[in-house]
């Protein structure tokens, strides 16, 4: 008795198939907006492009509960060790939007003072560009993202390249309190 003799409504597949398809419908986005491109953020969670679809649904305050980040404008140099903080405490498979020109390559701010692409910082997944990018370019970024989850190619990317910048934080510097001098 082979597959053919079975009844139409059984289903088969691969365990490995089964966990891709839960992760792709349970992406859970941790929030980093730095610029205006945070408001685009906010507004594709809003009612009118409605991420519940996509379950989506509630973006996560708390990285060890989330596994995606969306870096929606540019990044300071001083806040580039604080988004690999985030990032690194963020649960495995984790995933990376850029969301901007300004996250991608630093935008117009070409100077010491801002951080040339995120990806100096973080690996990045999928990069969404304009500045800034509106709700339905990040809604494609995410489906894109997606769609790399159900075939499998982060995992594999990943793999054969490593975890990206690897920026290490061991020693982020002397804390100085406000108001003291140096």
């Amino acid at each position: 008795m082979g597959l053919e003799d079975l009844q139409h409504n059984f289903l088969t597949g691969s365990l490995e198939e089964l966990v891709k398809w839960g992760r792709r419908n349970s992406v859970w986005p941790a929030t980093f907006g730095l610029a205006c491109c945070a408001l685009e953020m906010m507004a594709t969670g809003a009612a009118h492009f409605d991420l519940s679809r996509f379950g989506m649904e509630i973006f996560r305050a708390s990285p060890r509960q989330a596994d995606l980040m969306i870096v929606a404008g540019r990044v300071s140099q001083k806040m580039a060790p604080v988004l690999r903080q985030v990032y690194d405490q963020m649960v495995e498979p984790k995933w990376v939007i850029s969301m901007g020109v300004c996250a991608s390559s630093g935008g117009m701010f070409n100077n010491y003072a801002i951080v040339q692409g995120v990806d100096q910082v973080v690996p990045v997944d999928v990069y969404s560009p304009g500045c800034p990018p509106g709700p339905e370019t990040l809604m494609h970024s995410i489906l894109t993202l997606h769609e790399m989850i159900k075939t499998g190619e982060i995992t594999r990317r990943r793999e054969e390249t490593g975890r990206g910048a690897e920026l290490h934080l061991d020693h982020p510097g002397p804390k100085v309190a406000v108001g003291t001098p140096r």
